[in-house]
């Protein structure tokens, strides 16, 4: 009997084509000309015979509908009908593929005290055993019976593999979308670390410029040039960000990116752009920080970076990293409030990027404004 979980037996059944119609009206068709032979001629046998067999003719073309219904009639019917034993036969092998034991050893039950039954009616050899009739019916309807249930496993298992296909695609194409989604993810936080930072740079050049009314031509030029300068390392991060996704045939290309080696210069270029930062490096140098872990923590400083130089232009940043294999890495950045006014506007969504990202690093990123000051505090595990 199939289980809870096998599919119910009108799922895996296939339609049958007019060749499957075909063969088994044939089939049974010849069977019920054998059984035919057996009978005697008188007439009225005849008749009897007919009547009994055209109906189980009708009634197998509902086996699939009404499966137990049609074959215990069948059955039935063949005890005194020569014309319904290729019907019942049918319908014997078509419950048998349901694989429901209980009706199995029912209509096995039945079929063979119908076909004794028939063979007492119509004796072909009135020497022959009654023990030797009954291994013959028995071997008989055993074997129908059998090939009924394993037509029926052969149609689950070939159903099983069909779904278990259409499933790995499924979920292939499924995994794909999320893939994409991810990278698409990835992608967008990392645009918003690269132009966030060098954006938050070019305004605050230009926005002083609105206010100097000292600078004489050269000086003018010098700033517009350091200007172009921050624009052109914007697009030159921008093409390493979009590089990471794939070439002109489509494999990928790793292109660097910066990680804990390259918090130095970021701080270095900070303070050339006029900002006051003091840096406390205190990460232990026995062991080389994780390419991973070096790049969250170098995305974590300049989004710091971004938001002092936006929302306090004039307050002195203090960016403090310790940390060791064993207790993960730690960065804190603070700067007092109310110093300068924001020179460009800011959605928040670098802070929601940041935490994105940490946690995918199995970190945290948290930010508070108490006493006066802003403090923004990472920490990764040294390997995730």
């Amino acid at each position: 009997m199939s289980t809870d979980d096998s599919p119910r037996p009108e799922e895996y059944q296939p339609a049958l084509t007019w060749w499957s119609h075909t063969w088994r009206i044939l089939v049974m068709a010849l069977i019920g000309a054998m059984a035919w032979l057996t009978i005697s001629q008188d007439q009225v046998r005849l008749i009897l015979d007919i009547a009994c067999g055209v109906p189980a003719v009708v009634l197998v073309f509902f086996r699939r509908r009404w499966p137990m219904t049609v074959a215990v009639v069948t059955a039935l019917l063949a005890s005194v009908s020569a014309l319904a034993a290729g019907p019942a036969t049918l319908a014997a092998v078509s419950l048998a593929t349901r694989r429901n034991w209980g009706q199995i050893v029912v209509i096995g039950v039945l079929s063979l005290i119908t076909t004794e039954a028939f063979a007492r009616v119509n004796p072909v050899n009135d020497g022959e055993e009654w023990w030797v009739t009954l291994i013959i019916n028995t071997g008989f309807i055993s074997a129908v019976l059998a090939w009924g249930m394993y037509i029926g496993s052969r149609r689950e298992l070939l159903w099983t593999l069909r779904a278990r296909a259409e499933r790995a695609e499924a979920e292939q194409e499924l995994r794909a979308g999320q893939s994409r989604l991810e990278e698409r993810g990835r992608i967008a936080r990392e645009m918003h670390d690269v132009l966030a930072h060098r954006i938050s740079q070019i305004s605050m050049r230009a926005g002083a410029l609105g206010y100097r009314d000292d600078l004489d031509a050269s000086d003018l030029r010098a700033e517009v040039a350091v200007i172009h300068q921050a624009a052109h390392q914007a697009l030159t991060d921008l093409r390493a960000v979009l590089g990471v996704l794939r070439d002109d045939e489509g494999a990928p290309m790793h292109a660097p990116q910066p990680t804990y080696a390259d918090l130095d210069d970021l701080v270095s270029e900070a303070r050339e752009s006029g900002m006051r930062i003091e840096f406390h490096d205190q990460v232990t140098p026995d062991h080389p920080v994780p390419e991973d872990t070096g790049r969250t923590l170098y995305r974590i400083v300049q989004e710091g970076i971004t938001n002092a130089r936006k929302h306090a232009p004039s307050a002195e940043l203090r960016i403090d990293v310790a940390g060791d294999p064993d207790e993960g890495i730690e960065v804190v950045l603070r700067n007092p409030l109310g110093f300068g006014r924001s020179v460009t506007p800011g959605a928040g969504l670098g802070l929601i990027g940041l935490a994105e990202r940490a946690t995918l690093r199995g970190g945290t990123v948290e930010h508070v404004s108490d006493d006066g000051e802003f403090r923004l505090r990472g920490w990764i595990p040294w390997t995730a």
